[in-house]
């Protein structure tokens, strides 16, 4: 049987290795210390933007190879060098490939270079950390991008029976329709990441009780419930898919090779891939809502957003969602939070305000 992220973080500990091979030995004393406290997609993400810093400062500051770049370096250097790489990362190259950063992922790479600093520091291997001397990107609040409940009927409707859709992809459509509403209502119905759904598998669902196991982004797992609506729409999708089997038509012989456990299936009968679920809820999004940038994300906002309405409490959402950490919950959703106190100013009845009216 296979174990979807078990396979995953096997294939990025490769990546570390084969990145800390082109990196100073002290990267990688960072990147083991941190191991037993980060998820192995965090480590992969913090040795790329550490490979980016170092690459920067063997271009712009030392001119020389980056695995030469010494401690010593590390540690001299100013918070305006810090400052002109964090500017650097608005545009820059890598291996031929232009990258931008805007000011959230200029956040995410300062905070990993404080994490890298603050290891060095603590483990003496440094005496300052001019990281702290940088302050953070400000980050603006964007509107929450997400679906309305006329866009939401739309979504579904469009998947149920392919209509605006061009001839080839209604073709896709008759073939895939089962599997791609049991998706978006996965997605509408349980908030759950693009990531997280890709891993499912059918052993993770317990129809006798409507609920399912998923794997959180961290590697820790949580039982979600499902709505009635998503859970006929999975167990539609697993009647077409062993009718499919029995039927041993083309697609049913390429499915006899696959795990028999994965929940979501590609047309080439292997698990299902984040790339593909991406673009399958963009194709059906560009017709429901061609205005909006809809994402599996955005489904995730759309029904946290949904769930918040429903519930005004944050701390339900933040559990549901998974976020460790509930003000990642209350920055995203401060809209809503908004909506509340316009409300709250609307129904306060103050007793004494018609008596202020009348002696005026």
């Amino acid at each position: 049987m296979e174990n979807y992220f078990q396979t995953r973080d096997e294939i990025n500990l490769h990546k570390i290795d084969c990145l800390l091979s082109e990196l100073p030995e002290y990267v990688g004393q960072f990147i083991i210390g941190i191991s037993s406290r980060t998820s192995v997609l965090t480590r992969l993400n913090y040795t790329r933007d550490i490979k980016v810093f170092l690459n920067y400062l063997s271009k712009y500051k030392f001119n020389r190879p980056a695995d030469e770049i010494t401690l010593s370096d590390i540690e001299h250097l100013t918070p305006y060098d810090i400052e002109r790489y964090i500017d650097y990362l608005s545009m820059y190259r890598t291996e031929n490939k232009k990258n931008s950063c805007g000011d959230k992922a200029k956040e995410r790479k300062l905070a990993a270079l404080r994490s890298f600093y603050k290891y060095l520091f603590k483990k003496e291997l440094i005496q300052t950390n001019v990281t702290l001397k940088v302050d953070m990107p400000k980050i603006h609040d964007k509107p929450i991008i997400r679906l309305e409940s006329d866009e939401v009927g739309r979504l579904i409707g469009i998947a149920s029976d392919g209509n605006t859709l061009s001839a080839r992809q209604r073709a896709s459509n008759e073939i895939t329709r089962a599997r791609d509403l049991a998706i978006l209502y996965t997605f509408l119905g349980t908030g759950i990441r693009v990531s997280e759904l890709v891993g499912l598998n059918k052993s993770d669902i317990d129809f006798e009780n409507d609920s399912f196991t998923v794997t959180r982004k961290g590697g820790n797992k949580s039982i979600l419930y499902l709505p009635e609506e998503t859970s006929a729409a999975i167990k539609n999708y697993l009647e077409w898919l062993d009718d499919q089997m029995s039927d041993c038509t083309e697609f049913g012989r390429k499915l006899a090779l696959a795990d028999p456990d994965v929940l979501f299936y590609s047309l080439q009968a292997k698990r299902i891939g984040v790339r593909a679920v991406e673009n399958l809820v963009k194709k059906y999004a560009g017709y429901a809502a061609p205005l909006k940038k809809i994402t599996p994300h955005k489904l995730r906002s759309t029904y946290a957003t949904n769930l918040y309405r429903a519930t005004e409490d944050i701390y339900v959402v933040a559990d549901v969602l998974g976020h460790s950490d509930v003000n990642t919950t209350k920055r995203h959703y401060a809209q809503m939070s908004e909506e509340n106190r316009r409300k709250a100013a609307k129904i306060t009845k103050i007793a004494d305000a018609k008596h202020f009216e009348e002696e005026n």
